[in-house]
């Protein structure tokens, strides 16, 4: 077996179709780096099944199909064919070639093919597993996976050796067994609980069946007296209501006339009303007339008052004006601006002045100092005079030699500074930059050992959050199994096997469903409803009566059983739920209060439940019962009123009981998914923060390993660096320091020489007899010291006459600006005053005009004044007489309305009578609805008193004198009596004809059958007389109560007489009181259980046996899985024994087991120890070692379990020649039973090759593919 032909198709930088023609031996592939040569091994990894993307050197997926290029557009798919040449029948399918095919579309899609026949990744695997080429794909080792083997964890080194033994696809496959087997054991456990939950309710349900076959024969006669009972009350209440109905139209028409007469007068006292309203509006307006002038008159006079008071104020005149004349202050103003045009003068002297005073000072202060000089200069040269030119001479000429030499010297220092000064700039420069890089190295270590540690902290927080979840999800998933198990339980006891479960099956339009499922009750209340509700609590709730009909049809028809139905109607919830007026003790509830329901039948049940209340015992309901109209039922379902009671121990659980507690199982089922849902998400999110979190810790562990390499290395070169730039600094500062003493000595010489140069040059020029110049020049220098000192003193007196100036000056700065705003404000002022007192005139005129107006306004409003007093008179008068009218018409009304009243009363009370009577009708209705599941007027036509009793059991019939009794038997054999009628003739036909004739002719004379008058009207009807009643000791004769199809037939019928059928109830209710409470399904449900009980355990134990089975197989895989492992241990073992001092001579390695003693869980450890080295680590071997040691683990599994081929991306690129010889003497040992491909850069390598294929990109970014066969050196180009 061996690769044939690879094709690429869109896959990475293989734009084009491109195919390799493979041989068997070895295939090197060569190219220049980034040409696309990794991308064939990618696409053989990727074709064999590989689903990481990071093994594939991508980010997602789809990185692998061509992302296109700026001059070719990305691709939509990827698509890599592989041939296999499977001669040998390696692969396990019948085919001498086998291709490979994989298609990944950028849309996500993806397709697997095997011989172009879709397939699934599994069938690719598996199928490649069988030749040893698992999931973990050993047989290829791609760029850096040499280091990712030795990095490998004890466990992931055994899955190299698992897979290449073939054991690791059984190994997969057995976790996945045992995963199933798991998540079996949670439907075992809830077949477990299953099973005893229905295995529980087998023992109660069993004796409800024996209860129901014992009431089964009485439930007839107490059902058909009931129904008699009813039809009669139905009957009775009908005729009632029609009479009351007929005394409500007369009442109505009286009320209807004194309406009329009472609407009548009514108007007659609004009309009254309103004209009276107007009256007392116009007094109102003639009152508020009157107010309003008397006080306009008040204003008025007030108004003439304060006119007079002001006409008289403003005739005063105001006093004149006192002020200073402007006239007076405009001139003081205009003396004040010259006299500061004066001195501002005198300033400007002044300042001349002084700047004149500095000049002279100045010019003084000079020729003090020039004479001074040049006095000190007169005496120095007298004194050199007298040393003498010549020595002056020599010691200019010996200064001027050393400033020559201070010069050379100080060029000398200047240029090996400047070359200290540049190698010191250099060493810096460089020494700085590597400190920088060095900062850099340090500072991002230190991030990496916080990252590192961070990264091993987030870790160990992912991991725990995994394990919480986990847990939390196995929690969730155990409690979820057995709430689900639980309520597969209690709907299989809620499943009704009689015409309710029908009904509810069916989904007929308009069935709500269950009773029991429409009702909400509170918690501990579910005994106390069900024993108020009764059968009702098994019941169906239909919307209305046409669906009551529908379902009672769907019945008959299918012959499905009988059905208790509730049935409701559009009335509003709380249209039947009047409860009666009592006042509850403490504790006690109404029943209405602990239940919830909605819907159409929402009316129908809180009208049965109406009259009851909860109460807590036994005690407390006889002591309501006894002073309240209600029934009473206790919390543990005891049931107490004033014509019957219910209750004892319970057998079952009650219908609402199970409802709840599956309305509960329910809840806790869907809580439990939804925890185990979130929780998976969770789970499935923290595994993958904490592989995320796993890689972050690797990546920063490595990084933290070559942080720490690089360190060292600047770190020595820091030093060397270092000590050359303080090396270099050094000798810059002694050559500084020398170049300061130079300067600062060719500076002392110079000065010095300059000295010398002047004196020798004075002492040439003066002659020798100086003595009078020095006394005329000491006499100039006096007087130019004291012309300085007198102009200094002129210039003192200059300023203070000028800062004297500038004071007066600001003395009298804004005087005359301060009087002249002045004198306008008090030509303002005084025009002020003259308009004021003109103002004040005419306001004085005005005041006497107003006093004159108001006085008209006086006389006019007094005459206005005296006109509405008249009127409101006039208007108080009319008011007042229709006062009295009005009186006289509101005692008409109220007489009427009492009339009213008083008949309203009485409809009321006939109202309430009817709507009580409607209620016990309604109720009756409800009884025959509920109770009886027949239509009211069907229950009357069908049972009414005009109806024939039909008789089942030992009705009598007399013959002539003689008495005959019918018998029938119950099913214990008892005979049951009743005495017939002896005034009916003979013969069971003829008897059955009279007394249909006798009803009638009851009924039509309006004659009860009880009635004495009765036996007359039969006596006619029947056409004989009444024979005598035979002897007490005649024997009866029993009669088959059966006809030929086996149904009940009555012997024969007899009158409607109310108190027979009321013994006839009572007796049958006792008995069914002595059977106590009874399951009509029982029987049914009880075969149905025991039969789905039966079912389930035969289940559980195939289960069990299948399980027990599985493990059995589990075991013997184990076994053979440790055995075939450990024989490829032992192989491989030995063979890195004999490979690894090959490859490292004079070394030693070994593979050893972590766990010997469990070989299904043991990690495999390599040692390695070169020659010279006393390490064992791997970590601690150098890069090529590293490398050697990786490639003998691998050549040791290669040999031990060889395989097909193997594909090796650049593994012997971090080797040396030596070791490359080495290695390539292994490749040669594997090509005898295995195919290589190499990818390489290595000539040596490609020497053994027995064919190379170029990888190449042009400058398009697509990759081509250039073969060579080594034997007939042929270049092909493959596009």
């Amino acid at each position: 077996m061996h690769l044939k032909t690879l094709t690429l198709r869109g896959f990475k930088s293989f734009a084009s179709a491109t195919t390799l023609e493979l041989e068997p031996g070895i295939t090197c592939v060569v190219g220049p780096n980034g040409s696309g040569k990794s991308n064939v091994v990618d696409a053989l990894s990727w074709v064999m099944g590989e689903q990481g993307a990071k093994s594939l050197r991508g980010g997602k997926m789809d990185d692998v199909i061509f992302a296109g290029t700026s001059g070719r557009a990305p691709l939509g798919r990827a698509e890599v064919a592989l041939t296999i040449d499977n001669t040998d029948g390696a692969l396990p399918i019948d085919y001498t070639e086998v291709t490979i095919s994989r298609t990944l579309f950028r849309s996500g899609g993806s397709e697997y093919a095997i011989n172009g026949n879709s397939c699934r990744l599994l069938d690719i695997q598996e199928l490649l597993s069988d030749s040893g080429i698992g999931r973990e794909m050993h047989v290829v080792v791609g760029q850096g996976q040499l280091d990712a083997v030795l990095r490998a964890t004890p466990e992931e080194r055994r899955g190299f050796i698992e897979e290449a033994a073939g054991v690791l696809k059984h190994r997969k496959r057995k976790e996945k067994a045992l995963r199933k087997l798991d998540a079996m054991q949670g439907n075992l456990a809830r077949l477990g609980d299953l099973t005893a939950e229905l295995r529980r309710q087998l023992g109660p349900l069993g004796r409800q069946a024996e209860a129901a076959r014992k009431a089964q024969t009485v439930q007839r006669d107490l059902r058909d007296a009931k129904s008699r009972l009813l039809a009669d009350d139905l009957a009775q209440l009908t005729a009632q209501l029609e009479q009351e109905s007929a005394d409500e139209r007369s009442l109505k028409q009286r009320q209807a006339e004194t309406e009329a007469a009472l609407t009548e007068a009514r108007g007659m006292l609004a009309r009254l009303e309103a004209a009276t309203s107007a009256e007392s509006q116009q007094v109102s307006q003639a009152g508020d007339t009157v107010f309003a002038l008397s006080q306009t008159r008040e204003r008025l006079r007030s108004l003439q008052s304060l006119a007079g008071e002001r006409a008289r104020l403003l005739g005063t005149s105001e006093p004149a004006h006192q002020g200073q004349d402007p006239d007076d202050l405009e001139a003081q103003a205009a003396r004040s601006r010259a006299s500061e045009e004066e001195l501002a003068t005198e300033v400007a002297i002044a300042r001349e002045t002084v700047e004149s005073a500095v000049d002279v000072r100045a010019e003084a202060e000079a020729a003090a100092q020039a004479a001074e000089r040049t006095h000190a200069a007169l005496l120095r040269a007298a004194a050199d005079r007298r040393e003498g030119l010549a020595r002056l001479a020599g010691q200019v000429a010996a200064r001027r030699s050393r400033v020559e030499a201070a010069q050379s010297e100080l060029d000398r220092l200047r240029d090996a500074l400047l070359e200290a000064e540049q190698r010191v700039e250099e060493s810096s420069r460089d020494l700085s930059a590597l400190e920088t890089e060095v900062g850099g190295v340090e500072g991002g270590e230190e991030g990496l050992d916080v990252a590192h540690e961070a990264a091993a902290e987030v870790l160990e927080l992912a991991k725990a959050e995994v394990r919480h979840l986990q847990e939390q999800v196995t929690t969730a998933q155990r409690e979820r199994s057995a709430a689900a198990a639980k309520v597969e339980a209690l709907e299989l006891s809620l499943d009704r096997k009689d015409g309710a479960g029908t009904l509810l099956a069916a989904h007929q339009p308009g069935v709500l469903g269950s009773v029991a499922a429409l009702l909400g009750i509170e918690a501990g209340f579910e005994d106390a409803v069900a024993a108020a509700l009764g059968p009702v609590a098994d019941a169906v709730a239909v919307a209305g009566v046409d669906e009551a009909v529908d379902a009672l049809r769907l019945l008959r028809d299918e012959d499905a059983g009988r059905a208790s139905l509730v049935v409701g109607s559009e009335r509003p919830a709380d249209a039947g739920a009047a409860r009666p007026d009592v006042n509850l003790p403490a504790g006690a509830r109404w029943a209405t209060d602990v239940v919830q329901v909605v819907g159409p039948a929402s009316a129908a049940l809180l009208t049965i439940l109406r009259d009851v209340v909860v109460v807590d015992d036994l005690a407390r309901a006889r002591a309501l019962v006894r002073d309240q109209p209600v029934v009473a039922v206790t919390r543990a379902g005891d049931l107490l009123g004033a014509t019957r009671a219910w209750g004892g121990s319970a057998a079952a659980p009650s219908v609402l009981h199970l409802q709840s507690a599956l309305d509960e199982a329910k809840a806790a089922r869907d809580d439990a998914a939804a925890r185990e849902t979130d929780g998976s998400a969770h789970l499935e999110r923290a595994r993958t923060e904490r592989a995320t979190a796993q890689e972050r810790y690797d990546e920063t562990l490595a990084r933290l390993g070559e942080a720490d390499a690089a360190r060292a290395a600047a770190a020595e070169q820091l030093g060397s660096l270092g000590a050359a730039a303080r090396a270099a600094r050094a000798e810059a500062d002694r050559h500084r320091a020398a170049l300061d003493q130079a300067q600062s000595r060719r500076a002392e010489d110079e000065m010095e020489l300059e000295a010398l140069v002047e004196r020798m040059t004075i002492a040439e020029e003066e002659p020798a007899d100086d003595e009078g110049s020095v006394d005329d020049v000491q006499a100039a220098r006096d007087e130019a010291a004291a012309a300085a000192s007198a102009a200094r003193a002129r210039e003192t007196e200059a300023r203070l006459a000028l800062r004297t100036a500038e004071e007066r000056a600001r003395a009298v700065s804004g005087r005359a600006q301060a009087l002249a705003a002045a004198a306008e404000q008090e030509r303002e002022a005084r025009a002020r005053a003259a308009e004021r007192e003109e103002l004040r005139r005419q306001d004085a005129a005005r005041a006497v005009l107003v006093q004159q107006a108001v006085a008209v306004a006086l006389e006019s409003i007094a005459r206005s004044l005296d006109r509405a007093a008249a009127d409101k008179a006039a208007a108080e008068e009319a008011r007042a007489a229709g006062s009295e009218q009005l009186v006289a018409v509101r005692g008409s009304v109220e007489s009427l309305t009492a009339e009213l009243r008083e008949l309203t009363d009485v409809a009321h009370r006939d109202e309430v009578a009817r709507a009580q009577q409607l209620l016990r009708l309604e109720q009756l209705q409800t009884r025959a609805t509920e109770e009886l599941g027949t239509d009211p007027e069907v229950l009357v036509e069908e049972f009414g008193p005009h109806q024939p009793v039909p008789v089942y059991d030992g009705d009598v019939t007399v013959r002539g004198r003689k008495r005959r009794a019918v018998v029938e038997r119950d099913e214990e054999g008892n005979p049951i009596r009743y005495e017939g009628d002896p005034n009916l003739p003979r013969g069971a036909a003829a008897r059955e004809d009279a007394l249909i004739a006798r009803t009638r002719a009851l009924h039509e004379a309006g004659i009860r059958p009880d009635d004495p008058a009765a036996t007359a009207v039969v006596v006619a009807a029947a056409g004989a007389e009444p024979e005598e009643a035979p002897a007490e000791d005649e024997p009866a004769e029993e009669v088959p109560a059966e006809d030929v199809s086996g149904a009940p037939k009555p012997d024969r019928m007899v009158p409607y007489v109310r108190e027979e059928q009321e013994a006839r109830l009572a007796k049958a209710e006792r008995a069914l009181s002595r059977i106590g409470a009874v399951n009509p399904l029982a029987l049914e449900e009880f075969a149905a259980l025991e039969e789905r009980h039966q079912f389930l355990v035969d289940q559980l134990a195939d289960l069990k046996k299948s399980r027990e089975d599985l493990l059995q197989i589990v075991d013997d895989i184990d076994e053979r899985v440790q055995q075939v492992f450990a024989e490829a241990f032992q192989d491989t073992a030995a063979k890195f024994l004999e490979i690894f001092p090959r490859l490292f001579p004079g070394g030693e390695g070994k593979l050893t087991l972590t766990e010997p003693d469990n070989l299904l869980a043991t990690g495999i450890e390599v040692e390695a120890r070169p020659a010279g080295k006393k390490v064992k680590r791997l970590s601690l071997l150098s890069g090529g070692e590293r490398s050697l040691a990786a490639v003998a683990f691998l050549v040791s599994i290669f040999k031990a379990r060889p395989s097909p081929f193997y594909i090796m991306d650049e593994v012997e690129a971090a080797l040396d020649d030596v070791n490359l010889g080495r290695l390539i003497e292994i490749f040669k040992e594997l090509q005898k039973d295995s195919q290589l491909i190499v990818i390489t850069h290595q000539k040596r390598t490609m020497e053994v090759a027995d064919a190379l294929y170029g990888v190449t990109m042009r400058g398009d970014g697509v990759t081509t593919l250039i073969s060579q066969r080594m034997g007939d050196r042929e270049a092909v180009t493959a596009s």
